[in-house]
């Protein structure tokens, strides 16, 4: 029994220290390759060794796996790489009382992915006319997953959006796989509509649905605050994006939780394009008679497709959405 738990803990962490191999960009080339091949022979001839009854190869294993170890622990997350635009700066906020001052709003003017006009804006938005709160969710495919943003909207017609994103570095190609493995750093970007929203459906042909949160104006506030904490914090000491506990939904949900304490865990979280059915259950969602109806009225792509004015993207990117007060055209 003992010679086969330790088997399986070889393959185990053999599997896990491949992956890591394979998949983290701290290491390139030829010495990925090489590293790779030598850990997979050890890994191979540690399962051998046992097969015969032998501990030498499990010993010789264990201390490869500590080097292994070792090397991970020194990967550090940074904010000082060559990043992609759209992620290059970072927002960061001041709270004086009622009034937020956000530092590098994004709202780039896009005409394709590679041809946009980059702008970093200064924005001030006071809590006392926070009015709505909306989620988003951008399909590129997949009906489970989705990417989620929450959009605060405010009674002298701003809406800034904040998204999780992972700070990608030129040359980098987003895996969801490569997202457990320490390749890319986490942001809390804060952005006009008209960027984050309409690039999405616009320029990368993603499919966008926006959802009316109902929540207590205290809480709405709450979460804007959780937002700018966590992006500050993000600027002060950087962290790593990981696909399971680091990404644009369970963030959120932590963040909600400082606000309701108590919020179910539920596998919805992970499967983000299902958050519509998680929300509904938990009474956020008003307006409508069931999901499928949410889902109808808040597709918001063929809306966007149509507006080519920034001033009118998001009065027209709500429309017929249930829970949102319809103004005239």
């Amino acid at each position: 029994m003992g010679m086969m738990l330790l088997a399986a803990a070889v393959i185990l962490f053999g599997a896990w220290g491949a992956l890591a191999l394979g998949y983290c960009t701290a290491v390139q080339g030829r010495v990925r390759v090489a590293a790779l091949a030598a850990w997979l022979a050890v890994t191979a001839a540690a399962l051998a060794s046992m097969a015969f009854g032998s501990f030498v190869g499990p010993a010789i294993f264990g201390a490869a796996a500590l080097a292994l170890l070792a090397w991970w622990s020194r990967i550090r997350p940074s904010n000082d790489r060559p990043w992609i635009p759209e992620v290059a700066r970072q927002t960061h906020g001041n709270v004086e009382g009622d009034r937020v001052t956000l530092h590098n709003v994004r709202n780039f003017d896009w005409r394709s992915a590679t041809d946009f006009d980059a702008r970093w804006e200064t924005r001030t938005y006071y809590l006392s006319r926070l009015c709505s709160v909306d989620l988003v969710l951008s399909y590129w495919g997949r009906p489970a997953i989705a990417h989620a943003m929450v959009s605060f909207g405010f009674t002298d017609g701003q809406y800034v959006v904040f998204s999780v994103e992972i700070r990608r570095k030129q040359g980098d190609a987003f895996s969801e796989i490569g997202g457990f493995f320490r390749n890319y750093e986490l942001s809390v970007i804060a952005s006009a509509e008209e960027d984050s929203l309409r690039v999405r459906t616009n320029v990368r042909g993603e499919d966008g649905y926006l959802y009316r949160i109902h929540m207590p104006r205290e809480a709405a506030c709450s979460l804007f605050l959780a937002y700018v904490d966590t992006a500050n914090g993000l600027v002060r000491r950087p962290r790593f994006y990981n696909t399971l506990t680091a990404n644009c939904t369970t963030l959120v949900f932590q963040m909600a939780q400082r606000i309701v304490p108590g919020l179910p865990l539920d596998y919805r979280l992970l499967m983000s394009g299902y958050l519509p059915e998680y929300l509904f259950e938990l009474g956020a969602l008003q307006g409508a008679p069931d999901v499928a109806a949410y889902r109808r009225g808040g597709r918001y792509t063929e809306r966007a497709l149509e507006t080519s004015d920034a001033e009118s993207f998001s009065r027209n990117i709500r429309r017929g959405v249930p829970g949102v007060a319809q103004s005239p055209a």
